[in-house]
This record gives structure tokens, C-alpha cells and sequence, in this order.
């Protein structure tokens, strides 16, 4: 996932044969100079495809229909240059498929005061000609985004940025695999869930395979690839002493990469995005995959503890969703607290899983002991995450519907120093406050696993919900807990 330029929008103008030939040409030039800006323009990271304009219901149930079955298709945006009666509209919105983004844009910035006629008052009809389309589109009752602005705007161009990655997310879900390696940490609830409402749902399948499915292809690693990617480590981290050539530990670092090699093989070969373990399911593996599944989440599979197959389905449409910008995306968790009331912070960390790509500065590779699963002293990267903004998001199954939870977050610096904690680690307060916060997280229902990325903003999130059709509840600078407990209250109503 090195870039989105793969992936494609198709650029859809909305107009109808009353204008005559001459001004038809005109929106079609101006349409394609507007596709071709947006395409060009450095923070949309996918294609904008030009596709002629649309002047009869038949030519948009047909322009629409080719959308649906386009493989690299990820969605749909559309204006009304001119007048587009919509109910010419009604069969292709009918048929779609993909998500859609309704650009309420003007070709001209500026009304041109001293020559403007009827002429330029017929071709420039977008201010009315998209309040007919957007009444269409919230009469069939459909979700979308609309983004209104002159579309050179920067925060127009952002916009459509962050729609266009939440639909690259969500089209990679798409008949996406997961797979879970064992089945879930016994009587843990939060990280069940109904597997096939979420097929049904979000399009992409979890199964299980028996751990020793997994063995069989970690034991067939050549000895060869092995002694590669140790070399790999050794090049890519700073390894304690004893885990060098020689050392008392360096047999824990040879199996750690064995490991990963044999999880990624599987993968790979099984077509899957992404998968879970759990410490209570290892038959046939001598450690914990710990290095293992951070240095696969960084390339981008998805990833989550004790069966957790709902965070590492959303790790996975988050890392494509940040395909290519700074900041680190990665499997957490919520571990313990600072209940300082000067002060008070979230540590947030996990066993071992904690993906690098989040490190500030070089990771140390170390290998101790676990103290849980009865395995051996299992290898793993060890790091504190930087400082900034951030948030931590949620995919919950309430049983009658899922519900998305973000809450956004301030990372601080780790200024102690933790000699006994061998872990990945990251401080953060949660917005807007730490007592708010935790309280809404809660009654919301989220889990103690979380997707945190430090590149990612709310409105990835409330555009991904859009087109996954779920609920979305965020907490935020602005949450105040009485009127938070009466949106969830509605958002039951809603929901039945």
C-alpha cells in the first residue's frame, strides 16, 4: 500500500438537452478542466476520471451501472453544472452501488458583475441545480457527502482528500478475508460478534483456522529466509545485547522470525488482510507471535488480539485509509491509568502487539518473559510513541446494529522511565477531559481494543460510517455527558 493511485472516482456532471449543443460543449469542457484539477491535485491520493456528461435518465442509469461492476471504482462524484431535472436521476440512484460524494462547486469563483447575461446565468446553474439533485438524494433516502465550494478551495480539496481515503477503505473491505488463528480468548464478550451480519454488512468474511494450520507452514520456513530477515532485524532495530550472534537469547529471535515468516506465508497464500491470535491458543508454537504482528501490521495487514476480528478489520481499512500520510496507525489498547488529579492519562499499550510504525525514533528489539500463555520468552519491539494529537476508535456489535466509537485524544511525551514495563507504550489524555471521557466511552459500549492512529481525524470516520451504513458516536472537546446519554438514547430509537 505505497499509494491510492490504483483506485479511481468517477467524476459524473449532471445537465439535460434543453440548453442546446453550444452550452452542452461549454459544461463538458468545464467539467472535464475540473475533473482534471481534482485528479492532478497533490492531497487526493486516487484517480479522478472524467466520464461524459449526463443529460437523460438512460445515460445515468448506464454511466451508473458501469460504476458498480468498475473494479477499481471506489465511488462516485457528482454536480450539477447546470439545471439536471432529477427525477432523471431516479433509476441510476436506484442501481448504486458505490459511495457517492455531491460536490456543490461553480466553474466561475466569481459572478462576472459587469458582463453577466442570461447566457452565463444558463450555464451556471449549479446553485439550483443541486438543491433539485441533493432533494432527490435525500428523498430515496440515500447517504452521501456534500461538499460545497469553489473547487480549487483547499478545504474543498480536503475534503474530497479524506472521502476519497474512507472509500478506498471501504472498497478494500470488499470480499476481504480474515482470519482468525484459534477462536476467541474464552469469555471475553466485547470481541465476539456476529460474523455473518458483518458479511452482510461490511462485505468482508471471518473464519478460523486451528493453530497447527499455522504451525505447518511456520515449521516449512527454510533456514535461509530465516537468517535473513534476522539479518533484517539487525539492520532495522537495536537489539540488546544478548540477542546478538551468540548471545543467551538469540535463539528467541530466531524463531520470532520464523514466525513471522510462516504467519505471512499464510496469509498471503490464503488471500486473507488480516487476522487475530490469542495467548490461550498457541498449540505447536513456541512463543507468542509478538515482533511477529507488529512488523505485519506495518505492512499493512490488519491485525488484533484474543480474536479480535472487528479491530483488526478496521486496523486494516485504517491503514489503507492513511495509505501515504505521517503518522503511524496501530492495534491498542487501553492498559492502565494515572489517576493523578492533577494530571491524569490513559497508558495505553498490549502485550507485545503494538505496531512500530507509531515509534518515535529507533525501536529496541528485546526479547523477556510474558508472564501469561505459558509459552517461551517471546521477542518483541519495545518503543514510546511521540506526542500530539491522536484519537482511539472502536467497531462494537450491539446486537441489533454495530456502532462505530471514536474519541479523540492528546498524546503526551513518556518523561519516566519504565526499566520493568518491556512494552510498546503511549500516554494520552482523552478529549475532553479524562474523567468525561472515559465516562462517554462507556456508556457507549467500546471495547478495551482500539484502533489509535495519530493521521487520522473524526471525519474519516464519520465518512467511512456513511458508507458502511452504521452508527457513529464521537467523543470530543465538546461532549458533555447528560447530552451525550440522551444521543445515545435517540440513537436506540433510531435504530429499531
Amino acid at each position: 500500500m505505497n499509494n491510492l493511485k490504483h483506485l479511481e472516482v468517477w467524476f459524473l456532471t449532471g445537465t439535460q438537452n434543453l440548453y442546446g449543443d453550444e452550452t452542452l460543449k461549454q459544461v463538458t469542457a468545464h467539467s472535464q478542466e475540473v475533473a482534471k484539477f481534482l485528479d492532478q491535485a497533490p492531497n487526493i491520493p486516487v484517480k479522478v476520471v472524467f466520464k461524459p456528461i449526463l443529460k437523460s435518465s438512460d445515460e445515468i442509469y448506464d454511466t451508473i451501472a458501469q460504476a458498480n461492476v468498475a473494479e477499481n471504482c471506489i465511488g462516485i462524484i457528482t454536480w450539477m453544472h447546470t439545471f439536471s431535472p432529477a427525477k432523471m436521476w431516479i433509476r441510476g440512484l436506484g442501481i448504486l452501488k458505490k459511495p457517492m460524494l455531491h460536490l456543490h462547486t461553480q466553474f466561475n469563483r466569481d459572478i462576472p458583475w459587469s458582463t453577466i447575461d442570461m447566457d452565463f446565468m444558463n450555464l451556471n446553474q449549479s446553485a439550483h441545480g443541486d438543491r433539485e439533485f441533493g432533494f432527490m438524494v435525500s428523498r430515496m433516502r440515500i447517504e452521501r457527502k456534500v461538499v460545497v465550494g469553489f473547487w480549487q478551495d483547499e478545504q474543498v480539496l480536503e475534503e474530497i482528500n479524506v472521502w476519497t481515503r474512507a472509500a478506498a477503505g471501504w472498497h478494500d473491505w470488499q470480499g476481504a478475508k480474515f482470519v482468525r488463528i484459534g477462536d476467541n480468548m474464552r469469555f471475553v464478550a466485547v470481541t465476539e460478534g456476529d460474523k455473518v451480519e458483518a458479511e452482510l454488512k461490511f462485505g468482508f468474511s471471518v473464519n478460523t483456522h486451528g493453530v497447527g494450520d499455522v504451525v505447518a507452514v511456520i515449521n516449512s520456513i527454510a533456514q535461509a529466509d530465516v537468517d535473513a530477515l534476522v539479518k533484517e532485524y539487525e539492520d532495522s532495530y537495536v537489539l540488546a545485547s544478548e540477542l546478538l550472534a551468540g548471545g543467551a537469547k538469540r535463539e528467541s529471535v530466531v524463531e520470532a522470525a520464523r514466525i513471522e515468516l510462516g504467519i505471512k506465508k499464510f496469509l498471503v497464500d490464503g488471500g486473507y488482510k488480516g487476522f487475530t491470535d490469542t495467548f490461550e491458543d498457541l498449540h505447536g508454537m513456541v512463543q507468542l507471535p509478538g515482533i511477529a504482528s507488529q512488523r505485519l501490521m506495518q505492512q499493512g495487514f490488519g491485525f488484533a488480539g484474543e480474536g479480535d476480528w472487528k479491530t483488526a478489520a478496521l486496523l486494516r481499512a485504517c491503514k489503507v485509509m492513511s495509505t501515504g500520510l505521517e503518522g503511524g496507525t496501530a492495534f491498542m489498547e487501553d492498559y492502565t491509568y494515572h489517576f493523578d488529579p492533577q494530571n491524569p492519562m490513559v497508558l495505553g499499550s498490549h502485550m507485545l502487539e503494538i505496531d512500530a510504525s507509531l515509534a518515535k525514533g529507533k525501536a529496541n528489539l528485546e526479547v523477556h518473559e510474558l508472564g501469561i500463555g505459558g509459552k517461551a520468552d517471546p521477542a518483541r519491539l519495545v518503543f514510546n510513541v511521540a506526542g500530539g494529537n491522536a484519537l482511539n476508535a472502536s467497531l462494537v456489535d450491539m446486537g441489533n446494529r454495530f456502532r462505530l466509537i471514536v474519541n479523540e485524544v492528546e498524546a503526551v511525551e513518556v518523561e519516566n522511565e519504565l526499566p520493568k514495563l518491556p512494552v510498546a507504550r503511549v500516554l494520552w489524555k482523552p478529549l475532553p477531559d479524562m474523567k468525561t471521557g472515559c465516562t462517554a466511552w462507556i456508556y457507549a459500549g467500546g471495547a478495551h481494543h482500539t484502533v489509535y492512529s495519530q493521521c487520522l481525524t473524526t471525519d474519516y470516520f464519520r465518512d467511512f460510517a456513511k458508507m458502511a451504513g452504521i452508527e457513529l458516536v464521537t467523543i470530543d472537546a465538546t461532549t458533555e455527558i447528560n447530552q451525550f446519554q440522551k444521543e445515545l438514547k435517540w440513537s436506540e430509537i433510531a435504530y429499531k
